[in-house]
């Protein structure tokens, strides 16, 4: 894909920067302060990689007012120099569409209802009911199931799974090997065996959401599972079936929620965060990396349960003095008894 120019005049214009140097200078792409060379574009947010600046071979560099005598080249100028970065990405993005019209192989049931300028990739399978809105791109080995819905602006790149029913909204992204409205775990027990439950609700996600690759969203049982806006999902995620995931909630990769939680709005959980089935989750909350959140939590605030790294030694130490604690608890309500 040919990549296109812009002026530092017309890529301050576009993300609210000031240029400082020559406004006419084109860059054609984007690169860390390291690694950048003559054309390219760096940025400067986390003050830790100041160092690179003084050295930097980028054209431009995306600053804050406060680096700015630091900056041997050109630059743009502004307070929020990571939104910059963000904004030029989208910019300067040579990411091809998923699809680049309807593939001769694809397989399209004739009931599937396709909007304007939709797109299907090779071996892609649209089954009966299908809904697709307007400039909908569907990736190379897709399922659409039986009377699933995809909202306009909508893309999902190769091998996602959409089950039957499913509705998404639109300018979503969906990531490759994604699958969405599998069963969820449901079992009765019966005499040593396990009896399937059939999943009868369906999944319900928003508008604008992204979802990572190979990540899991089971159908409800009865009701349905609910992805809310404007909510980010990372890769390898598991959301069992019923839970409720709130609007702008970000998960990082790996996380887990067991069935019939609800996570609140503006959620963070990073990465290896689990969460225990049928509780709540308040709006605002923070869980740092391998958090386990056992019950409910109905404050906002920042939450940690996982145990940091440690030298072996130490924490052998440390485990073995874990195993002592009732007994001394013990000893210490005794002492106090007396």
């Amino acid at each position: 894909m040919t990549q296109k120019s812009y002026t530092l005049a017309e890529i301050a214009a576009k993300i609210g920067a000031t240029v400082n140097g020559d406004e006419n200078l084109e860059v054609n792409s984007l690169a860390t302060l390291l690694n950048a060379q003559h054309g390219q574009i760096a940025f400067l947010a986390n003050k830790k990689y100041r160092q690179q600046l003084v050295n930097t071979q980028a054209s431009a560099v995306i600053i804050s007012e406060d680096f700015l005598d630091k900056c041997p080249t050109n630059s743009l100028v502004m307070s929020n120099p990571y939104l910059g970065y963000a904004l030029v990405a989208q910019l300067l993005d040579t990411t091809p569409k998923t699809a680049s019209s309807i593939h001769q192989s694809a397989v399209i049931h004739s009931s599937a209802i396709l909007g304007d300028n939709v797109t299907v990739g090779a071996n892609a399978v649209i089954e009966a009911g299908v809904t697709l809105g307007n400039n909908v791109s569907i990736g190379a080995g897709c399922f659409i199931g039986v009377n699933a819905q995809i909202g306009s602006n909508t893309s999902l790149w190769s091998n996602v799974s959409i089950y039957h029913e499913v509705k998404i909204g639109t300018d979503c992204l969906v990531q490759a090997n994604t699958v969405i409205g599998s069963d969820g775990f449901g079992y009765a027990p019966v005499k040593g065996t396990w009896l399937k439950i059939p999943q009868l609700g369906s999944v319900i996600i928003g508008n604008c959401v992204e979802i990572g690759a190979s990540t899991t969203i089971d159908r409800g049982a009865l009701d349905d599972t609910i992805i809310e806006d404007n909510v980010i999902l990372d890769n390898q995620i598991q959301i069992a079936h019923n839970v409720v995931i709130g609007a702008g909630t970000a998960m990082a990769a790996c996380s887990v929620v067991a069935g019939s939680t609800i996570v609140g709005k503006n959620c963070t959980l990073a990465g290896l965060v689990g969460v225990n089935g049928h509780i709540e989750i308040a709006d605002n909350c923070v869980f740092t990396g391998m958090a386990m959140v056992t019950k409910s939590i109905t404050e906002s605030g920042v939450y940690s349960s996982g145990m940091p790294v440690a030298d072996n030694k130490d924490w052998r130490r440390t485990n073995a003095r874990i195993k002592k604690l009732d007994d001394m608890a013990k000893r210490l309500s005794a002492l106090e008894k007396k």
